[in-house]
């Protein structure tokens, strides 16, 4: 294989798309007041908007890392060389999405990778901001869900560019100003009122549409749930903080907290870093299957 193979430079959307992020917000700000409704808090919103930027700032150091990691393996154990070609980037577009879906629905079931993901859910608020509430740790561990991409020979840039593109689409529907979509919308695309439910802690919503771009991997593996009932937003413990450090690092230091101060064996120790958050070598903690099978036996 060419070791020396050219890496094109592809530009970072989400950095060119921040004066939108920034224009879309007071407008929904504007508009939210105008309806009266209680979507933002200057806070919660000076929090999701702080926890933003250092995901940018954070993010070029993490950048450097992936882009490494996954040339590494594009230049010394892809099976194939994909072109960059049109073609191509309809194949990047839902291995990316595909890829995607189960980073999100793994960082939901297991606690390593949930200690990064909980940040975004940590707002009791569903707002464009909270959009921008994105981890600090999460860049560094999450991108192994994108190796395989590598490994079957998707360029790195590639990757990276269609990551950016599917998390700039994401943006848009964390609002509540936009209710439901036409149907074959809905049908196919991940949508406000199916992310909505994603956000939100009614027992039935728990752990449902994982979906990046398409809507269409939740159905097919058995997490897709319809909006019906209104959602009530948060954790199903929250994090009653507006400190961007603590909401970064919280669920870190409560993993290992419990791992280490639990009178268990090791394996059971072991076990809270990998097993659903919530989880309790005791049988006493509750997970998100626990109280969503407990709402489906009341019905």
């Amino acid at each position: 294989m060419d070791l020396a193979i050219h890496i094109p430079e592809i530009p970072n959307i989400i950095h060119y798309a921040i004066p939108f992020f920034i224009i879309t917000l007071i407008i929904e700000i504007i508009v939210t007041s105008k309806k009266q409704m209680a979507s933002y808090t200057f806070k919660d919103a000076a929090a999701s908007i702080s926890m933003g930027l250092g995901n940018v700032f954070i993010g070029l150091l993490a950048k450097a890392l992936v882009l490494s990691a996954l040339t590494f393996i594009y230049l010394n154990l892809r099976v194939f060389t994909i072109p960059f070609t049109w073609w191509a980037w309809l194949l990047v577009f839902f291995a990316d999405d595909f890829c995607y879906y189960w980073f999100h629905r793994i960082s939901h079931e297991n606690r390593f990778f949930w200690a990064s993901h909980v940040v975004h859910h940590s707002s009791k608020r569903y707002n464009l901001s909270t959009a921008l509430r994105q981890t600090w740790s999460g860049s560094f561990t999450s991108f192994i869900f994108w190796v395989p991409m590598a490994f079957l020979g998707f360029h790195p840039a590639m990757i990276l560019a269609q990551m950016s593109i599917s998390l700039l689409y994401q943006y848009w529907i964390h609002t509540e100003l936009i209710k439901k979509l036409p149907k074959w919308f809905e049908a196919v695309f991940n949508t406000p009122s199916h992310h909505r439910v994603h956000h939100a802690t009614n027992p039935q919503y728990l752990d449902r549409n994982h979906a990046g771009i398409l809507i269409i991997w939740d159905k097919m593996f058995g997490t897709f749930e319809p909006e019906v009932e209104v959602p009530i937003y948060g954790l199903v413990k929250n994090i009653d903080t507006y400190n961007p450090v603590k909401i970064a690092f919280m669920e870190w230091y409560l993993m290992f907290k419990d791992a280490i101060n639990s009178k268990t064996t090791l394996l059971n120790k072991i076990k809270y870093f990998y097993k659903p958050p919530g989880w309790k070598h005791d049988g006493s903690g509750l997970v998100s299957s626990d109280l969503r099978n407990e709402w489906e036996k009341n019905q």
